[in-house]
């Protein structure tokens, strides 16, 4: 019996709840991870998990042998990282995880030149609004937005996006706007959330002034992309992070107007699950990230305000 082999076994399936999805986890048959944990036990000569259909429990000396199994492993990856870093290429196989938009107008491109600078190192990027269980589903990185509040996940700040309000030239400049005061709502096509309805609203704030426009456009989505090709076809203006359209203002297709106003940041995370020794590849991939996505707005450590705040309103459109 690999006994390393048995406690990793053992380890993942009490970090997923339950012995089918830590099979799925480490891409093995559920009778291989029975079949493990069952040798595992009889080589010690105890039960260490209590199970049924539905439910897993820890026995006493499971509760022992769990944080011991953890350590080892901790110290073998640890063991492994400093030796590979050393004498081996960045190689094998990195799993990534990040929401639509950002990995739509941001990851996907990055990706090209990652794979041209480690070519040892193939990739699998899942693009999903509903964020997965790290561990259930083997991701080596994930990229969240604002805060990482889950205790068993490490979240680093990549990136800090402003958000911009913007249109096609003709149209801003048709408006003769000085400020979001003298906006027509009509004129906004809103974003709304995911499972929502309600565009979210835009938050101007200028020192002590506060002004809060609701978008009231013949149009909105649930989507960046969409709302961005609709702004591109004069059909309204949008609020959209400003990394989403960044390269259409400098292409000259759309301009930023109130660039003088404050509006809501938020903020990019690298995550990684806690429990696990940064490999070398990972450590590679947030690196890449931190290059990529301008290490020069890295965010400081402080609270960011999310659009549609709370604060209260001095002005509401």
């Amino acid at each position: 019996m690999d006994k390393l082999w048995a406690m990793e076994v053992f380890v993942r399936v009490m970090e997923c709840g339950s012995l089918s999805r830590a099979a799925e986890s480490l891409d093995l048959a559920n009778a291989t991870v029975t079949s493990s944990l069952r040798n595992l036990e009889k080589h010690l000569g105890t039960t260490l998990i209590q199970r049924n259909s539905r439910h897993l429990r820890l026995t006493e000396e499971g509760q022992l042998f769990l944080p011991r199994c953890q350590e080892i492993l901790r110290n073998v990856a640890r063991a492994e990282s400093e030796i590979t870093t050393r004498t081996a290429d960045i190689s094998g196989h990195l799993r990534v995880e990040a929401p639509f938009a950002i990995g739509q107008n941001l990851l996907c491109p990055a990706l090209v030149e990652f794979s041209h600078r480690y070519p040892g190192l193939s990739v699998a990027l899942t693009l999903t609004n509903s964020p997965h269980n790290l561990i259930e589903h083997a991701t080596d990185v994930a990229i969240r937005m604002d805060k990482v509040e889950d205790a068993d996940l490490v979240g680093r700040p990549i990136y800090e996006a402003k958000y911009l309000v913007c249109g096609t030239p003709a149209l801003v400049n048709s408006l003769h706007a000085v400020s979001p005061n003298d906006l027509d709502p009509t004129l906004c096509l809103g974003l709304f959330p995911e499972g929502g309805h309600t565009p979210n609203p835009w938050v101007f704030t200028r020192g002590d002034e506060e002004v809060v426009v609701r978008p009231q456009g013949p149009l909105s989505f649930n989507n960046t992309e969409s709302l961005i090709h609709c702004a591109l076809q004069s059909r309204g203006l949008i609020c959209v992070l400003d990394i989403f359209v960044a390269q259409l203002i400098d292409e000259g297709k759309l301009t930023p107007i109130f660039s003088e106003w404050d509006t809501a940041k938020r903020t990019f995370h690298s995550v990684t699950v806690k429990s696990r020794f940064a490999a070398p590849k990972v450590r590679t991939f947030v690196d890449f990230l931190l290059e990529v996505f301008d290490s020069r707005r890295r965010p400081d450590i402080k609270t960011i305000v999310p659009i549609g705040s709370d604060r209260k309103t001095k002005k509401s459109r």
